[in-house]
């Protein structure tokens, strides 16, 4: 069994890889984590008692901290997904975003080098530095086409270009010490445990509370969505299977615009709870002055995962939806604590109002 230490691991995407690895015996972890607004151990609920998960509390830019856990753990890999997320939140604070993504990774990357350095031969071979990041980085599409493992880095905001930094210090650390890294960049997630100001969970829990369901501009963006837990699959894959020094992007291929998205959460929710005074909840969408710099479309091609690695996301968009806005409507014990304290719906991004 595998020793690996999951940066971020209390997060959206890190908390589903590790109730992914912990509930299929495939590893033994250690979570690195913050705890930052979004860090929420309670997502780690289910799998916290067993004897394979370990946590420790701790800030990735910390030299010191990140050197005595690589001796003390002695990980047979990395999969690093810590970071500072979203671009609403990159405009009212891009600095931090810089100093956890880009110089959090640079002191991850050069303790990994340190510890790898002292490995035996057999273990040398076998470790891998695991960098998982966004699509964002790629910048934004027309109508048509798609972004490949090959196409030029053109990142539009704070979010993203801290991100394609950090993509750009793993492949350096590859390329200058020779040390075995593997890179994904993935779509948009959603799915149970997603930290409620994102999209999805926040249009869920506003409908449920009568409040207006806010559209960028015209709700014509258009995103690629991927099922979390479909992405916590591929992202072990990747470690077990793929070739280092390379990049694999994972897509779910479901590209709905953001009105779509609204309005079928909308839909779901006419049928499996009835809006209080009757009506459908589209009642409640409301368009708002659009976020500066926002990308028009991402969408993934991950041919290379599916012919490479034999990977494909087994949920749709339909029946990903469903199962999500099923659970956020029976566990409530997880995201109410959260509306009442550390985020209540309101607009991030630096403009506020309505059109």
């Amino acid at each position: 069994m595998k020793r690996v230490i999951v940066t971020g691991g209390a997060g959206f995407i890190g908390s589903a890889l590790i109730r992914y690895l912990i509930g299929g015996q495939l590893a033994e972890v250690l979570n690195l984590d913050k705890l930052t607004y979004a860090g929420n151990l309670a997502s780690l609920r289910d799998v916290s008692g067993s004897p394979n998960y370990h946590f420790e509390k701790l800030d990735i830019c910390d030299e010191l901290g990140v050197r005595r856990v690589f001796q003390e753990f002695r990980p047979d890999c990395i999969m690093h997904l810590a970071a500072e997320s979203h671009v609403d939140r990159s405009i009212d604070d891009p600095l931090c975003f810089v100093r956890t993504n880009v110089m959090g990774t640079a002191n991850l990357l050069q303790a990994s080098l340190e510890y790898w350095r002292g490995l035996d031969d057999t273990k040398k071979r076998d470790f891998r530095f695991q960098h998982i990041s966004t699509d964002e980085v790629y910048g934004s599409l027309g109508s048509e086409g798609y972004f490949l493992e090959t196409t030029p880095y053109d990142p539009k905001s704070p979010y993203s270009a801290s991100k394609a930094s950090s993509d750009h210090l793993v492949r350096a650390w590859c390329h200058t010490f020779g040390m075995p890294v593997l890179i994904s960049n993935c779509s948009n997630n959603y799915g149970p445990y997603h930290f409620p100001e994102k999209l999805i969970p926040l249009v869920i829990l506003n409908a449920l509370d009568g409040k207006p369901l806010p559209i960028y501009g015209k709700g014509d963006n258009v995103r690629d969505w991927l099922y979390v837990e479909d992405h916590a699959k591929a992202l072990w894959l990747i470690n077990e299977v793929g070739v280092v020094g390379e990049t694999y992007n994972i897509g779910g291929n479901n590209e709905r615009t953001n009105l779509q998205v609204v309005e079928a959460i909308c839909d779901l929710l006419d049928k499996l709870r009835s809006r209080t005074g009757g009506g459908s909840y589209r009642e409640q969408i409301v368009f708002v002055t659009d976020r500066p710099g926002h990308d028009h479309r991402y969408a993934i091609d991950s041919t290379k995962m599916r012919e490479n690695l034999g990977w494909k996301a087994e949920e749709n968009f339909d029946s990903g939806l469903r199962k999500t806005v099923e659970w956020y409507l029976g566990n409530s014990w997880w995201w109410e604590p959260i509306r009442s304290g550390k985020y209540a719906g309101e607009r991030l991004g630096s403009l506020k109002g309505t059109k």
